[in-house]
C-alpha cells in the first residue's frame, strides 16, 4: 500500500428530528470524513466526534486540527510510509501512538486505510474482522422527549418499523416515569434498556435501583466516565446489569473494568476506542471473560454505519446494537441507505466497507475540502 494523499472533507447532515440526550440536543451533524488515496484504491473513514466536547473531550474541529498538524504528518514520514506499505492498517495505531488521546481521529484514519487496503484485496470489512452472520438485529436509540405521550408515539413508530430493541435515553427527572410508561404500554417482552450518558452519581444508587422493577437489559453508563470504582459499587446495589460506554476507551481500560466488576456488559464504539482493530480486541477480551458486548452508534452516515454493522456480526455481539437504518437519522444518506428488513440490517459483502458515497449527494452536503499530498 503506497499512500498518495489524504482528503479531509466536512459535511453537514440535518437530522430528521432533534435528538436529545442528557448532554444536549442535536439537530444536525457536522461530520469529518477522511478519504485515503493509494496507488491501488481509495478508502473512506468517518470521524464520529461531535461539534462540541460534550460526549467526550474530542470535538470535530479539534480532530481536524490534530489530523492536519500531528497525525497525518506522522503517516507521511518516510519510515511510516514504509511501515504502511508492509503492514497496512495494522500499522496505523502504532505509528500514531505517540500522540496522546484523539482516538476518534485515529479511528477515522485507520478506518480509511483499512477500507483502501481491503478494496485493493477484494475483501470485505466483515470478513476481515471475523463476522459470522450475514445480518444483525437492529435496535434503536430513542432520545429524551418533551412528554411521555410523545415518547410513546415515537417508540410505537419504531416498533412498527420492525426494530427489535428499544433504548431510552434518561437523565435525572426523566427516568422512572418514561420507563414505566413504555413497559406498561408495550409489555414485559419488549427488549428494553436505558442510557444515562454519565448523568448520575453514586448518591443516586437507591433511585437507580428502582429501575430493577422493569426488567431492563441493562443500564448504560450511569456515572461519570472516570468513575470505574463507582460503577463497581453501583453494580453491587443494582440487579440491572451495568453496561459501560464512555469509560471504555481501549482494551486495557476494558480489562480493568472487568477485573474490578464495574460492568457485566460493554458497549463497543469503534471511534471511542481508537478504531475497529482495537474494537475487535475488546470483543475478544470480553468473550474470554463471558462479558456480553454490543455496538453503539454515534449517528454515523452510511460509511460508519456499514462498518459498525460488519463489527456487529462478530460472534460475541450477542445483544442488538444501535445499528439502525439510515432513515432513523437522515432523510438522505451520503451512501446507498442502510435498510431495515424484518428487524435486521444486512452485513455488507462488497470490498472494504461495501459502500461508497453517492457523488452528487456528497457534494451537496459538503462544507469544506482539504487535500494533503503525500
Amino acid at each position: 500500500m503506497k499512500l498518495r494523499g489524504i482528503e479531509l472533507r466536512r459535511v453537514s447532515m440535518p437530522l430528521v428530528s432533534p435528538f436529545r440526550t442528557s448532554f444536549g440536543t442535536q439537530t444536525e451533524r457536522d461530520i469529518l470524513l477522511i478519504k485515503v488515496v493509494t496507488d491501488d484504491a481509495e478508502g473512506w473513514g468517518e470521524c464520529v466526534a461531535l461539534a462540541d466536547p460534550l460526549y467526550s473531550a474530542e470535538y470535530v474541529d479539534s480532530q481536524q486540527d490534530v489530523l492536519r498538524r500531528f497525525l497525518l504528518p506522522r503517516l507521511a514520514a518516510h519510515e511510516s510510509r514504509a511501515e504502511l506499505a508492509r503492514f497496512g492498517a495494522a500499522a496505523v495505531a502504532g505509528l500514531l501512538h505517540a500522540v496522546k488521546g484523539h482516538r476518534m481521529a485515529k479511528a477515522a484514519v485507520e478506518m480509511a486505510v483499512l477500507d483502501a487496503e481491503l478494496r485493493a484485496l477484494g475483501r470485505s470489512f466483515g470478513r476481515e474482522l471475523g463476522a459470522v452472520a450475514d445480518r444483525v438485529p437492529s435496535g434503536v436509540s430513542v432520545g429524551i422527549h418533551d412528554s411521555i405521550p410523545q415518547l410513546l408515539a415515537a417508540v410505537e413508530g419504531y416498533l412498527d418499523e420492525g426494530y427489535v430493541r428499544i433504548k431510552l435515553k434518561i437523565e435525572p427527572g426523566w427516568d422512572l416515569a418514561p420507563v414505566a410508561a413504555v413497559r406498561d404500554r408495550f409489555g414485559g417482552d419488549l427488549p428494553l434498556q436505558v442510557d444515562a450518558n454519565t448523568a448520575y452519581t453514586l448518591r443516586d444508587a437507591r433511585h437507580l435501583a428502582k429501575l430493577d422493577a422493569y426488567d431492563l437489559l441493562l443500564i448504560e453508563q450511569p456515572l461519570e466516565e472516570e468513575d470505574v470504582l463507582g460503577h463497581a459499587a453501583l453494580a453491587r446495589e443494582l440487579a440491572t446489569p451495568i453496561c459501560l460506554d464512555e469509560s471504555v476507551v481501549s482494551a486495557q481500560t476494558a480489562a480493568a473494568a472487568v477485573t474490578l466488576g464495574a460492568c457485566q456488559i460493554i458497549n463497543i464504539k469503534p471511534g471511542r476506542v481508537g478504531g475497529y482493530l482495537e474494537a475487535r480486541k475488546i470483543h475478544d477480551l470480553a468473550a474470554a471473560h463471558g462479558i456480553a458486548v454490543w455496538c453503539g452508534g454515534m449517528l454515523e452516515t452510511g460509511l460508519g454505519r456499514s462498518a459498525n454493522i460488519a463489527l456487529s456480526a462478530l460472534p460475541g455481539f450477542t445483544l442488538p446494537g444501535d445499528v439502525s437504518a439510515s432513515d432513523r437519522f437522515y432523510r438522505t444518506d451520503i451512501t446507498e441507505p442502510v435498510v431495515l428488513v424484518d428487524g435486521h440490517v444486512p452485513v455488507p459483502t462488497g470490498p472494504g466497507l461495501g459502500v461508497t458515497p453517492v457523488p452528487e449527494v456528497l457534494e451537496r452536503v459538503t462544507t469544506s475540502v482539504e487535500w494533503i499530498d503525500f
